[in-house]
């Protein structure tokens, strides 16, 4: 916990306590916030703000336009980055509201608009020759996890942190649905195609191992004995970092130039719905969206729709 300099940086400091115990946010949410956070109490601190009742729009303006030219990695902040971390302070702002502490309003900051966002997704030979790049990997029990992982998460429209944190007993392969934990702690249902199926139960069939975690590392670096020996343990399960990096692999042996990751496998999900005619607000409740608005940045795949139609109703007597 970082040392305690002023009013407003004890009151921040409880703002994050109060999001890990009454809100229950994930450990995600809690490290996000407090970089935001951080960073707005340390710049108001250089200009003389220390108490919540001296933060006014001027002080926001001139936070706002450091955040505009700032860079990290040798590159400035994204409008949706900046964006975070003004999120960030009207929650905060909020809270404190609600503590009947005497702060600037919330609702007086104003986002900046975000840029129309272009999502990257895979069409189906695309989506085929990287699911059958695993062919490629020689240890087999490793080949056919990695065939599993790409046939969930397709299937599924998982995010990255929900497949890394599946258990063993977390899904019925028989009722070819479970329920997942997603953002927000809420619950959703997901459903397992045939492929994905068939993938899973190849790869559990030829798993020895007492680990709970659905995927797991499995060393080829081990020689015969030492894996024999480890199939008796319980094996961590995957991170997100390995994950990303087995996509990327495969990616690479597809011949797949396009830059892709977990997330463009839950685009392809998405995509693939509503190109097939799934109605919008379906598509939203699978992968998890609390705001319909989340998942029009989809919408992009009824261009073929709207040219079918428009080319089926438009001008027909001069045809």
């Amino acid at each position: 916990m970082p040392e305690i300099k002023s009013k407003l940086h004890k009151l921040y400091i409880q703002f994050l306590e109060y999001l890990e115990i009454e809100r229950n946010r994930s450990k995600l949410t809690l490290r996000n916030y407090r970089h935001y956070l951080e960073r707005f109490v340390d710049f108001a601190a250089k200009q003389g703000v220390n108490d919540p009742q001296d933060i006014d729009l001027e002080l926001i303006r001139s936070y706002r336009l450091f955040l505009n030219r700032l860079t990290e990695k040798s590159r400035p902040l994204k409008i949706v980055t900046q964006n975070y971390h003004l999120i960030a302070l009207r929650s905060f702002l909020k809270y404190l509201a609600r503590r009947d502490i005497k702060t600037l309003a919330a609702e007086k900051i104003e986002l900046p608009k975000n840029p129309s966002r272009q999502v990257e997704f895979l069409d189906h030979e695309d989506l085929v020759r990287l699911i059958n790049a695993t062919a490629q990997e020689n240890h087999k029990l490793t080949a056919q996890r990695d065939r599993a992982i790409l046939e969930t998460l397709f299937s599924t429209g998982l995010r990255i942190s929900e497949l890394v944190g599946l258990r063993r007993d977390s899904i019925n392969l028989k009722k070819r649905e479970f329920t997942v934990r997603g953002k927000g702690d809420k619950l959703r249902l997901v459903f397992l195609s045939d492929s994905a199926i068939s993938a899973l139960e190849k790869y559990l069939d030829l798993r020895e191992d007492n680990s709970k975690a659905l995927f797991i590392r499995h060393d080829q670096k081990e020689s015969v004995e030492q894996q024999i020996n480890s199939m008796a343990k319980s094996a961590p399960g995957l991170t997100a970092r390995t994950v990303q990096r087995i996509i990327k692999k495969y990616a690479k042996l597809a011949g797949i130039t396009k830059k892709i990751s977990p997330h463009t496998l839950r685009h392809s999900f998405a995509t693939d719905l509503l190109a097939n005619g799934a109605d919008l607000r379906a598509v939203q409740e699978l992968l998890g969206h609390a705001s319909i608005s989340t998942t029009q940045i989809y919408t992009h795949v009824t261009n073929k729709r709207l040219r079918e139609t428009y080319e089926s109703f438009h001008n027909k007597k001069r045809k």
